[in-house]
């Protein structure tokens, strides 16, 4: 780094570079709201205490952001891309906190380069706020460690409370800490201040035992089959060839979110902190390896998404950092590459086609199947609107099979109505708690059901008479995406929905 370019102002040049190429994806026409963004969305627009599946965090932040921002892509969007920044922001000062500006800055671009940040920086999920705030609270548990101070405690408390509104898996900072200041054998000195860390983290608590008090538990019930303890008709163990399957599956994914070309790096790093046991690097490995080996064991019993562990890998890149730094020559070539390579490849992903590349057969067929779940519900939505008002349907609900099409119909719709889900075989979801179309029958109003995957509501929804049906194409690209098919019923007569046994 030169003398008259400060590591804090090369970190701000990067990051915010990178935040502009973010702002470009959101504003490319041809693609819309990832499914599980529009449900959070939806969320947003019926506040509560809790939902289903996830805390509230996440919704109360998209009601905060629509609001200024209006609801558009960037009015959702521009979370994971602040808060994407926020926790680069915290790699870096921990980095330099830990070591020197240098470190802080190379660690923020090892961060910026692997596709889990990528992730939960381009797409707002639970995922997003909870890293933020996981690096958050690590930083400054770190800092209450070192310095003695009881406001660090405090603070870091806090930032965890906050962290169990955006995910339950924030619960882990607790038994983390606990096994560290262990082995540390230091459990004798620190017991009163972990209690005092513990009593403010457990304020996150409150919004989920409040609803779930209400709530008949169904978020515990969630996530016990989650883990393989649910109940229902589905069988309840695999095979030992289908398990090792899951294991390796989850585990090549695991290398993946971290990126294959940085592997050399990411693997002697780790090997240097076994091999010479400094507490301080432990100290950042430990998340990552409680959180791998407690995932990797649940992947033998049961399926785990690959992005449940990713947010307890955010103290990888300073390990990385400071190791290649006091590398030959070689190593750091090899940094340089492997960086640029993890970046550009994400970058040339996300934006729009300015060189042309993007449209050579091989790479534009890719890109389509990539972004098949964020493609085609604009323009239906809009086919939807137009077909309202043609057909006069002043007093009409929109309804489809899954919560995907129903909450991205409800952000893209112009007047953003609720939506309602019929169910025709799903699991449960925030649908099942809402009030659904049953209180539409014998209402004489027209229901327009919209779907990916079925030619009509069949059995599950009996209506009077069909007043109108057409398939709809979406286009991605100027190429052919995939059909839905829109019909627009009149009164409902019948509704007997499935109704999922498992949670």
């Amino acid at each position: 780094m030169r003398s008259n370019l400060s590591y804090k102002s090369a970190f701000w040049i990067v990051s915010l570079a990178i935040v502009l190429a973010k702002i470009a994806f959101v504003f490319r026409p041809e693609l819309d709201l990832f499914t599980e963004e529009a449900q959070y969305w939806l969320w947003s627009k019926n506040l509560a205490w809790h939902y289903y599946s996830k805390p509230p965090l996440v919704a109360f932040l998209n009601y905060i952001s629509t609001s200024i921002f209006g609801v558009t892509e960037l009015g959702v969007r521009i979370n994971p891309i602040l808060f994407g920044l926020g926790t680069a922001w915290v790699t870096y000062k921990f980095g330099s906190y830990l070591y020197n500006e240098k470190v802080g800055f190379w660690a923020s671009i090892f961060l910026q380069a692997m596709p889990f940040w990528w992730m939960i920086s381009s797409f707002h999920t639970t995922d997003t706020s909870l890293t933020f705030f996981w690096s958050l609270t690590v930083f400054l548990l770190y800092r209450a460690l070192k310095e003695k101070k009881l406001n660090w405690w405090i603070l870091a408390g806090f930032a965890a409370a906050v962290g169990l509104m955006a995910k339950a898996m924030m619960v882990l900072a607790f038994p983390f800490l606990f096994l560290f200041i262990l082995q540390e054998g230091k459990l004798g000195k620190k017991w009163r201040n972990m209690l005092l860390f513990f009593l403010v983290m457990s304020l996150g608590f409150i919004p989920i035992l409040v609803w779930n008090f209400q709530n008949d538990f169904n978020t515990f019930k969630h996530l016990a089959n989650l883990a393989g303890a649910g109940g229902g008709n589905e069988e309840s163990t695999a095979s030992l060839g289908k398990s090792t399957a899951q294991l390796f599956e989850f585990l090549g994914g695991q290398l993946a979110m971290l990126s294959i070309f940085l592997l050399p790096i990411l693997f002697y790093s780790i090997k240097s902190v076994f091999k010479y046991r400094n507490q301080d690097k432990f100290y950042l490995i430990l998340p990552a390896i409680l959180t791998l080996i407690s995932f990797s064991f649940l992947s033998f019993f049961t399926e785990v998404l690959v992005n449940w562990p990713v947010f307890s890998y955010v103290g990888l890149p300073i390990i990385m950092s400071e190791w290649v730094l006091n590398q030959s020559s070689k190593w750091k070539k090899l940094r340089n590459w492997g960086l640029g390579i993890s970046i550009g490849i994400p970058l040339l992903l996300i934006l729009p086609d300015l060189t042309f590349v993007k449209s050579i057969p091989p790479i534009k067929k890719g890109e389509k199947q990539l972004f098949r779940r964020m493609s085609g519900y604009d323009p239906l939505a809009a086919r939807v609107d137009y077909l309202q008002d043609s057909l006069e349907l002043s007093d009409s609900f929109v309804f489809s099979e899954t919560y995907h099409m129903a909450s991205e119909l409800s952000f893209y719709l112009k007047d953003h109505p609720q939506p309602y889900m019929l169910n025709m075989g799903a699991r449960r979801n925030q649908f099942d708690l809402w009030d659904g179309m049953e209180q539409f029958l014998g209402q004489n109003k027209d229901g327009i059901f919209v779907s990916w995957n079925y030619d009509s509501p069949g059995k599950f929804a009996q209506f009077d008479s069909l007043l109108y049906e057409e398939k709809f194409e979406v286009y991605f690209r100027g190429e052919p995406l995939r059909t839905a098919t829109i019909q627009v019923w009149k009164d409902l007569k019948e509704f007997d929905p499935y109704i999922p046994e498992t949670y």
